[in-house]
């Protein structure tokens, strides 16, 4: 999911990030694993692992997993975004990471494996209208109703039991991702009209696009590796 939203402040006072649903004192504008991750190629809706279900995660606690989100991390990062499935990587595994704030500003990181959403019920849920991009959409923002609550029950890549849950964008969020692992994109969410809107903004802008993921993923590996 790509960033397109400004925010208001909280009424409560803690506004610390939080990481893994848990708030913390400190915390680097780049997670920890971005710094050890390498970039990978972020797929394009057309693509066909980015419309079929992704399968369970059965095995935690493993290198391989640990260096995913890690790459994971690095290349949301590069694509300026607030959260990216495996799918998204080419992988097609209920896995997603997330550094997206709510809709106080309150910055929210994390990852979460084989996620089960659960939304409001019907007759207590509240639509928000508002923008949404999508980093395998390149260059395409549309107006997508969600609710504007939504928790997301999984587990850490040890394993552990996760519970997320968000409000506002953060919360909007989820619900992109979620839908990402079940084989869908926000172009499914869409009118035909609106969804061949979204494609002609993409043939326009991708080229764009790509460009500043190269320049900002030069910039990070120097940032990362050791340079100014």
């Amino acid at each position: 999911m790509s960033v397109h939203h400004e925010w208001s402040r909280p009424p409560a006072a803690d506004r610390r990030v939080r990481v893994q649903g848990q708030p913390v004192d400190t915390f680097p504008a780049l997670s920890p694993e971005a710094e050890r991750g390498s970039v990978r190629r972020i797929t394009v809706v057309g693509e066909e692992v980015l419309s079929r279900p992704c399968r369970e995660v059965t095995e935690f606690g493993t290198a391989e997993l640990s260096a995913l989100i890690d790459d994971m991390f690095l290349t949301m990062y590069v694509a300026d975004g607030a959260g990216l499935a495996a799918n998204q990587v080419g992988l097609g595994l209920r896995l997603f990471v997330y550094d997206c704030p709510d809709d106080y500003g309150v910055r929210h990181v994390g990852h979460i494996i084989n996620p089960a959403l659960e939304l409001p019920d019907p007759g207590s849920r509240r639509l928000v209208d508002d923008s949404e991009g999508c980093l395998s959409v390149p260059g395409a923002t549309m107006t997508v109703p969600r609710t504007d609550h939504a928790v997301v029950h999984g587990f850490d890549k040890e394993g552990e039991p996760l519970v997320i849950e968000g409000t506002g964008y953060f919360a909007r969020c989820l619900q992109h991702e979620v839908d990402h692992l079940v084989g869908h994109t926000y172009l499914d969410r869409l009118s035909k009209r609106d969804r061949k809107d979204a494609l002609r903004q993409m043939t326009d802008r991708s080229e764009d696009v790509f460009a500043r993921r190269a320049a900002k993923a030069a910039d990070l590996n120097h940032a990362l590796r050791g340079g100014a």
